[in-house]
């Protein structure tokens, strides 16, 4: 495997240097250092994502490291950063860890051995909370963004519909008659049949679109840019392939399964995401007290 790389960034070359050499002293893994040696030059390399971790001086010329780490922080940056600083005040300590870094080194302090248990325990933590983070916002049994995530991407994302004044669709989907698939094939068959449809699901939209298990068996898709007519098109085309498969469960058996959805668009029919929500389940009603294996649109 190749080496990870690590970006430092600090004005001073001499620090480069020493901990460049501190790296080729080390016992276990091998890592490549690489040095930025300015805020407005380190900031986009750190949210490039192509670091295993982050060194970071807290002074910066004319800016600070502590500003950094909430500037990139607020950008999404989720790469581990450890901070380093000539200052040896408790306050800077915990103003660093409160900005978001996941370890705090004295550069008079700093040894090979120190350095390097550091970079561990950064990386380390960066994973498990990664982990966490994924436990969190994920359905365990299809791998689908769960309700809580979902609840925070609708929001998040009908506000950039809004800033960009783009339409933005939600489609509800329900599984036709699961209650008879748990009683008649068991509990596990049922989970099997969720996750063959997770996965049909998946396939039938663009990257940019979010699908979420909301409920026992109730989905929720988002998609990004999408108008009335096009999410329409787009929900039918899904309840039909639906209706299509015949999904094999882990014992053999073949399965049909059928989907009934409702379909309501951001800002056309509501103008925030309770509303959209209650619209898009009262279609979604329609559809199940109409006859199931359809989709309703506002």
């Amino acid at each position: 495997m190749s080496p990870r790389r690590i970006l430092l960034i600090d004005d001073d070359r001499l620090q480069f240097r020493l901990t460049e050499r501190m790296f080729g002293s080390f016992h276990g893994e091998r890592f490549i250092l690489e040095w930025s040696s300015t805020y407005e030059e380190g900031l986009p390399k750190l949210l490039s994502g192509d670091y295993a971790a982050c060194l970071l001086d807290y002074q910066l010329g004319a800016r600070d490291g502590l500003t950094l780490i909430t500037e990139a922080v607020d950008a999404g940056c989720t790469t581990p950063i450890i901070f380093l600083t000539a200052e040896t005040s408790a306050n800077v300590d915990m103003a660093a860890m409160r900005a978001g870094a996941l370890d705090y080194l004295v550069k008079g302090e700093i040894t090979p051995v120190s350095l390097e248990r550091s970079l561990r325990y950064a990386l380390q933590m960066a994973a498990t909370l990664q982990q966490l983070k994924l436990l969190a916002t994920r359905d365990e049994l299809t791998g689908l963004i769960n309700r809580r995530e979902f609840d925070r991407v609708l929001a998040e994302e009908m506000e950039r519909a809004r800033r960009f004044d783009r339409p933005l669709a939600l489609v509800l989907c329900d599984l036709d008659h699961f209650k008879s698939v748990n009683d008649t094939h068991g509990h596990p068959m049922g989970d099997a049949v969720l996750k063959a449809v997770a996965t049909v699901m998946l396939a039938g939209v663009r990257s940019i679109d979010r699908v979420a298990r909301i409920g026992g068996e109730e989905f929720a898709i988002l998609l990004m840019e999408t108008t009335a007519r096009e999410a329409l098109f787009a929900a039918e085309r899904l309840v039909a392939t639906m209706r299509a498969q015949r999904l094999e469960l882990p014992d053999g058996t073949l399965l049909q399964v059928t989907l009934s959805a409702g379909v309501a668009v951001f800002p056309q029919h509501a103008a925030d995401p309770a509303t959209l929500i209650k619209i898009t389940d009262q279609a979604l009603y329609m559809a199940k007290r109409s006859g199931r294996d359809r989709v309703v649109p506002v």
